[in-house]
């Protein structure tokens, strides 16, 4: 396993180990005392969390607010998506950028994002299968969301007239309405 940090202080890049040959592969896809040791971190997943998408489905910008912020490693097991993360850490010097990255099931890469970060994805293949592990439980009155398409934090998703949920077209805030708990 290697890890490779980002521009973002906190993003970090992890490549499993990949052990192939004429059958296939084996990799193992966590352990939690070569993660902390790896990356310096304390981390406890409480959570695993799996979706499908088609392709041209964008999921995000989400995230949950203190005390129930959520750190997540996530990997895709079957296809791939563009993955971003946007620092919403108001004492940090990346405030407001983002971080993107293709995640897919043949590179086989994982991002950890600890909490202070609005995520979400972009599905680049049909039927691609998203993993995320989660520091904290799903709290449903924690859930915030910024706009995908928000022109302050400009991201180049890839995709043209892109799939969105009524709840992420209606329920999400702009950048200039949005005040961090962070």
């Amino acid at each position: 396993m290697t890890k490779e940090s980002t521009h973002i202080n906190g993003l970090i890049l992890i490549s499993p180990s990949v052990f192939g040959d004429d059958r296939g592969y084996f990799l193992e896809s966590f352990n939690l005392q070569k993660f902390n040791e790896l990356t310096g971190l304390n981390v406890g997943f409480v959570q695993d969390n799996e979706s499908m998408s088609i392709k041209g489905v964008i999921r995000g910008l989400h995230f949950q607010t203190p005390p129930h912020a959520q750190g997540k490693l996530v990997r895709v097991v079957a296809g791939s998506v563009k993955d971003v993360a946007v620092d919403i850490r108001t004492d940090s010097p990346t405030y407001g950028m983002h971080f993107a990255t293709i995640l897919s099931a043949e590179n086989k890469r994982q991002l950890y994002i600890p909490p202070g970060f609005a995520h979400g994805f972009a599905v680049l293949d049909d039927h691609t299968i998203f993993n995320y592990k989660c520091t904290s439980y799903y709290h449903k009155s924690s859930e915030g969301c910024l706009k995908w398409n928000d022109p302050r934090i400009n991201i180049d998703w890839g995709l043209e007239n892109p799939l969105i949920s009524e709840k992420d077209m209606t329920q999400c805030v702009s950048w200039i309405d949005f005040k961090s708990q962070f």
